[in-house]
């Protein structure tokens, strides 16, 4: 009668309840078919509410930077706090049914390592933009002059170039950095970290003093060199197998204001080569940061800040004639009081290179803009669409005593010859010395070595004959002898991880089985794909 009263049948009010439970339920979720991949009983824990699935939710984590593959997770956690996540692998640690976890960064990877097939994404960036959280929380510098304690407590889902601009306004950094600064704390540590800092400072994993993980126990646990030391150690360069970092404590420098950046053209590789050595080998005289580049007739100067126009077509002209020639790129960081000193420094370094006369090209910026010199690339190549594409990408570690083959069956063999498209090839220098051997990070057995990237740009028609051309190097490679390691790492079978991992295998094993024996974390690296 009620009903009636208001001019609403039964009938009517019936459809209208539904309709708002419906509305209800669609926005929660719930009536999206839970994923049959995860237990039921997740619903049931205090991150329900953080945890999404369903296509909508998970589509852009099925897919990274590469854009090669794709594998869709069951559901994405966007956690308020590192508690979250750790609440995460215990359930399904302690589940009948455990599921993979990946902890996602910025999705840069380039071979679906941060992917996690029928499990859960962990969103790291949401550690960042919490309810509770503010950037300041999560990027915290202590800077004590009297006990010499100088450091940046950093949350892992922290971009780099955050890190920087924080640090900066406390007129200090970190010495190591990466080329693109648009990445996570974690997931470069997870690696290595490397840039044209590293033949000095080491690469990132070397200038950490403690970190604060997540086991694939779901058990958190803060490690240092002297503090469950086994676990710092295997999660530095340890490709995610041990654990998700949730912080990492810093080292950093004063940070300098002013940087003269140069680049010398050479038509020689052995020329080339040979002064990179000889400058990574000088400290105070020489550079601050020291890498090289691969410059085919097709792509030389191409899409770059650095060069102006009339040099890029002098630059081009010259690749033309050749078919490749090479730039070494060198930075002099410096203060304002001390400009007048950097000029008396480069002078005195140019006349120990060899470089073609007439092709050294000079730039003053601030610390800044330099080292976030790719960003600028980058925003240069989105509206042409050359950023959001296939990347077939290949980094390999060459030692120094195989360079000369390297670049006769690679750079002028199968990269020249086969008419390459465009590419960026990086030809960084080394020191082996720099580096903590007791890593998880695998490098090869010399003192001087090679970071060699071959980073390419493909279409989607298009990319799966540059990887076999990938295959292709890596043949020669195996071929020719040349005892190169895989950077950023893509293997399919365990023999060959093992073959990767080399002495630092039965570790590596060791310290998987005591952190991560059900192999939950990190499955898209494809290394361990059963419980140990």
């Amino acid at each position: 009668m009620a009903l009636r009263r208001l001019g609403l049948m039964p009938s009517t009010f019936l459809v209208m309840a539904l309709s708002f439970v419906v509305s209800f339920l669609s926005l929660h979720g719930q009536l999206r078919p839970w994923p049959a991949t995860l237990p039921q009983g997740l619903l049931s824990l205090g991150i329900a509410d953080e945890l999404h699935y369903g296509p909508n939710s998970t589509a852009r984590f099925s897919v990274d930077y590469g854009r090669l593959t794709e594998a869709a997770p069951a559901a994405v956690l966007y956690p308020s706090s590192p508690d979250d996540i750790a609440a995460l692998v215990r359930f399904s640690y302690a589940s009948p049914r455990p599921f993979v976890i990946a902890a996602r960064g910025h999705g840069h990877s380039t071979r679906g390592q941060a992917f996690a097939p029928g499990g859960v994404v962990v969103d790291m960036a949401s550690l960042g933009r919490g309810r509770r959280t503010r950037r300041h929380d999560r990027i915290n510098v202590q800077l004590d002059d009297v006990h010499r304690i100088r450091y940046v407590d950093v949350g892992g889902e922290q971009l780099w170039i955050d890190v920087l601009r924080e640090t900066l306004e406390h007129g200090v950094a970190p010495c190591s950095w990466t080329d693109y600064l648009y990445l996570t704390v974690g997931g470069t540590l997870s690696n290595a970290g490397i840039s044209g800092q590293a033949f000095r400072h080491g690469p990132q994993i070397s200038n950490v003093h403690e970190l604060d993980v997540v086991t694939g126990k779901g058990d958190m646990v803060t490690c240092s060199r002297d503090v469950n030391s086994d676990l710092f150690y295997g999660v530095l360069g340890g490709l995610g197998q041990l654990g998700i970092i949730t912080r990492a404590r810093i080292a950093v420098e004063p940070a300098p204001e002013r940087v003269r950046w140069v680049r010398f053209i050479y038509t020689d590789f052995g020329s080339f080569i040979n002064d990179q050595e000889l400058l990574i080998s000088i400290s105070s005289e020489g550079f601050d940061y020291v890498e090289g580049q691969l410059l085919m007739e097709n792509g030389a100067a191409k899409n770059s800040s650095f060069f102006s126009e009339r040099d890029s077509e002098k630059i081009k002209a010259l690749a033309a004639e050749l078919g490749a020639i090479y730039f070494l790129e060198g930075a002099i960081y410096y203060e304002l009081a001390t400009a007048s000193l950097v000029d008396q420094k480069l002078k005195l370094l140019l006349k120990k290179l060899s470089f073609v006369p007439g092709f050294a090209f000079t730039k003053d910026v601030s610390y800044l803009r330099f080292l976030d010199r790719v960003h600028q690339d980058e925003i240069k190549l989105r509206p042409m669409g050359l950023w959001d594409v296939p990347h077939p990408w290949l980094n390999l570690f060459v030692p120094k005593s195989r360079m000369r083959d390297f670049e006769t069956g690679i750079f002028r063999g199968i990269l020249i010859e086969n008419d390459t498209p465009m590419a960026t090839v990086l030809i960084s220098p080394m020191n082996k010395s720099k580096w903590d051997e007791k890593m998880s990070a695998t490098i090869p057995d010399e003192d001087i070595f090679y970071a060699i990237g071959i980073l390419r740009s493909a279409t989607k028609g298009d990319w799966k004959h540059l990887d076999d051309q990938n295959d292709e190097i890596l043949g020669f490679c195996n071929h020719a002898g040349i005892e190169f390691k895989q950077y950023l790492p893509h293997y399919t079978t365990q023999a060959d991880w093992k073959k990767h991992f080399g002495l630092k295998w039965d570790r590596f094993v060791q310290l998987k089985r005591r952190y991560d024996p059900k192999a939950l974390l990190s499955p898209g690296q494809q290394i361990f794909t059963t419980s140990l």
